[in-house]
């Protein structure tokens, strides 16, 4: 049985700073990433507790193709890309946490 992926996007409060992260079990992730789980991490360390953008795709191996995609990209394509689905760049941990 394949398991699926998600490709998302953390940011800090004046986003400024974006992480860009593949899990298999977004919910979980992005509780770590607002809970601070890992102090020494660099999203700790930037404060990057604002999920801005998610997607999900079929394989985690797609996922992982996906991310490394995005992390390429310069930053304006990475801002497009938020702002295609959320304009306002508002924390989607409310969507989030209801699947």
């Amino acid at each position: 049985m394949e398991r699926g992926g998600c490709v998302y996007i953390m940011t800090n409060y004046n986003k400024t700073v974006l992480y860009i992260g593949v899990t298999s079990d977004l919910f979980s992730r992005i509780l770590e990433h607002k809970s601070g789980k890992y102090p020494d991490s660099f999203s700790a360390r930037y404060q990057l507790k604002y999920c801005v953008y998610y997607e999900s795709i079929f394989t985690i191996e797609e996922a992982i193709g996906r991310e490394k995609q995005i992390k390429k990209w310069r930053r304006e394509k990475k801002d497009d890309l938020i702002n295609s689905i959320n304009p306002d760049w508002k924390d989607l941990w409310e969507v989030i946490k209801e699947w």
